[in-house]
C-alpha cells in the first residue's frame, strides 16, 4: 500500500484511469428508427429465426429488451448483420405491439402461463377421429382458450377412413364451429385443397395431441414450398416431430412459394401437448364468444358463474332469446376452467 506525507496534494495521489470513459450511465436507450421489420419463424435454444424481406437470418435478444420475450409469430424490429449470411447474428431490439396471444398454461393448478404464439387469427384444433381416440375435453379447452384470445376456431378432424366423424360434429353443433373433416388418403394424394382454402390470407395456429397427424397435415400443406429451402434451414433435414413451434408461408394458388406479406397465409405449427392447461383464463371473457348470449348477462349478479341459481341466462333463454343448447354449450366450456381434462 502507498503511504503519503501528513500534507499530501495533489500530486502526491496516483488515480487509475478508467479505460471507458468517466461518461456516467444513462437509461436513454436508441429508438432504432432505421431498425428493419420482421417476423419471427421459431426459436431455437435462444436464437431466433427471423423473416426479413425474402431472407432468413438469425437472431438474438437485444439487452435492451430486458426480460420481454419473443415468440414465434412475433413483429419484431431487428438491427446488426441482416444479410443472412452463415454464422451472423443480428439482434432483435424491439417486439411490436401483438394483435392477439395464444396462452397456456401446463396444468391447471400452474400460475405460470406460457405464449403458444402470437398474431394468430385462427386456431386449428387437430383431432384424429381413431387411433388415438378423440378427446372431447381437450377439443373444450382449446376452444376457451381461442375465445379468450379472440381468434376463430377451427375443428380439423383427421383419420375419418377409421371412424365416422358424424357423433363428435354433432357435440358441438350448437357452438357453430368451423370444420374440415380428412383421411390419410387426402396427405398421399395432396387433396387438402378444402383445408388451404379455410387458411388462405390468414396466420393459423394448428395444436394437437401427438399421433393426430397434425404435422403431416402441415407438411402436406407446405410441400410444394420446401424445396425452396426458406424453411429448410430451421426444420433441418430428416425432423418428422415438431419440437419448437415454426411458422411457415402457405403456396399460393399457383404452388408458388410466398413468404414476404404472407399473401398466402402462415401456418404455425405447434409441439404436440399432452394437455391445454386454464389457469390463466378469466371465464368472464369466454361469454364474449356467445353473441346471442351475452346481452343475457345484464342481469347476472356480480362475478356470476353463469351456473348458478341467480344467473340471469336461464330466464333470457326460456324467454326464446336463445337456444337451450347453446347455454348448455357455454356452461360446458365454462366448466373446463374448474375440472381437469380426465374427469
Amino acid at each position: 500500500m502507498r503511504r503519503y506525507g501528513k500534507n499530501p496534494d495533489e500530486d502526491d495521489i496516483r488515480v487509475r484511469p478508467n479505460p471507458k470513459g468517466n461518461r456516467p450511465r444513462t437509461s436513454i436507450r436508441p429508438k432504432h428508427e432505421d431498425a428493419a421489420e420482421g417476423m419471427v419463424l421459431t426459436v431455437d435454444r435462444g436464437r431466433l429465426h427471423v423473416l426479413v424481406g425474402d431472407r432468413q437470418i438469425v437472431a438474438m435478444k437485444a439487452r435492451e429488451l430486458g426480460r420481454k420475450s419473443a415468440v414465434v409469430g412475433d413483429r419484431v424490429a431487428v438491427v446488426g448483420d441482416l444479410s443472412g449470411d452463415k454464422d451472423t447474428l443480428a439482434r432483435i431490439v424491439r417486439v411490436e405491439k401483438r394483435a392477439s396471444v395464444l396462452r397456456r398454461t401446463a396444468d391447471d393448478d400452474d400460475p405460470f402461463e406460457r405464449v403458444v404464439v402470437a398474431n394468430a387469427d385462427q386456431l386449428a384444433i387437430v383431432t384424429a377421429l381413431a387411433d388415438p381416440e378423440p378427446r372431447p375435453r381437450m377439443i373444450d379447452r382449446c376452444l376457451v382458450a381461442a375465445y379468450d384470445a379472440g381468434l376463430d376456431p377451427l375443428l380439423v378432424l383427421t383419420k375419418s377412413d377409421l371412424a365416422s366423424a358424424d357423433a363428435l360434429l354433432e357435440t358441438y353443433s350448437t357452438l357453430g364451429v368451423s370444420y374440415v373433416v380428412t383421411n390419410r388418403d387426402d396427405f398421399l394424394t395432396g387433396g387438402v385443397d378444402q383445408i388451404r382454402e379455410r387458411l388462405k390470407g390468414r396466420t393459423t395456429a394448428f395444436v394437437g395431441h401427438s399421433g393426430v397427424g397434425k404435422t403431416t397435415l402441415v407438411n402436406a400443406l407446405v410441400e410444394r414450398q420446401r424445396a425452396t429451402g426458406i424453411v429448410n434451414a430451421v426444420t433441418g433435414r430428416g425432423r418428422h416431430t415438431t419440437t419448437s413451434a415454426l411458422a411457415l408461408p402457405l403456396p399460393d394458388d399457383g404452388g408458388t412459394s410466398q413468404a414476404e406479406g404472407s399473401g398466402g397465409g402462415w401456418v404455425i405449427d405447434t409441439p404436440g401437448v399432452r394437455s391445454f392447461g386454464l389457469h390463466h383464463i378469466d371465464p368472464s371473457r369466454v361469454i364474449q364468444a356467445f353473441p346471442d348470449l351475452e346481452p343475457g348477462t345484464e342481469g347476472c349478479p356480480r362475478g356470476c358463474s353463469h351456473d348458478e341459481p341467480e344467473c340471469a341466462l336461464d330466464a333470457w333463454v326460456a324467454e326464446g332469446h336463445a337456444e337451450p343448447a347453446r347455454l348448455d354449450s357455454l356452461r360446458r366450456l365454462l366448466a373446463t376452467r374448474e375440472r381437469r381434462e380426465g374427469d
